[in-house]
């Protein structure tokens, strides 16, 4: 049954983003289109964990005041999206942390509050329910609780969900929804479409 739901939907699913008429961005069709063709004329193409890969690095060049930081994050992570930051940018801006998700919450609001760019990462999206009391009461109302005098909104948390192939009931989550409905907080998906 799951697998027919599956075979169904990505049947709905190109069909409707092949149709040319179709928008996924409030610019329209034809933006997404020449987009496409300037990356099909420069050859260069990225599978998603070199894009965020890519978006960090940039993030970290750009502004000194960011910090990526997550458990094994100063190794590669586990999917290694965050490979070669902790050479290039030091230890001091891409650490590890304990395995603690509440703490490296925590940890970005608080330095997000002090106006830098915190960047965590929860390894799996599963895993970010420790963290929900600290994201949807600390985080989101930080700004109607100080009187907008302090903002959280240098804090990304950047998490992996939904089906890894192989990870079973901790490693195949899609919590979004939670969030989604939360005033404060904004969350953005990232499909690969392979």
């Amino acid at each position: 049954m799951a697998t027919s739901l599956r075979r169904c939907g990505r049947r709905l699913v190109s069909s409707v983003f092949n149709n040319k008429e179709f928008s996924t961005t409030c610019q329209g069709n034809k933006v997404i289109q020449q987009q496409h063709e300037q990356l099909q004329e420069t050859g260069k193409s990225l599978n998603l964990c070199s894009a965020i890969n890519q978006a960090l690095h940039i993030a970290l060049e750009t502004d000194p005041r960011s910090y990526v930081f997550g458990e094994d994050v100063s190794f590669g992570g586990v999917f290694r999206c965050t490979t070669g930051l902790a050479e290039k940018f030091g230890k001091k801006r891409v650490f590890n942390t304990p395995l603690c998700e509440q703490g490296i919450v925590g940890f970005g609001i608080g330095l997000a509050a002090m106006d830098n760019r915190a960047i965590a990462e929860i390894q799996f999206a599963d895993y970010i329910f420790p963290a929900f009391d600290q994201i949807v009461n600390e985080a989101a109302k930080f700004r109607y609780r100080s009187g907008n005098q302090f903002n959280c909104g240098g804090l990304t948390i950047r998490t992996p969900y939904g089906a890894v192939g192989h990870g079973g009931h901790y490693h195949s989550q899609s919590p979004e929804a939670f969030f989604c409905h939360v005033p404060g907080i904004k969350v953005c998906l990232l499909i690969p479409r392979s």
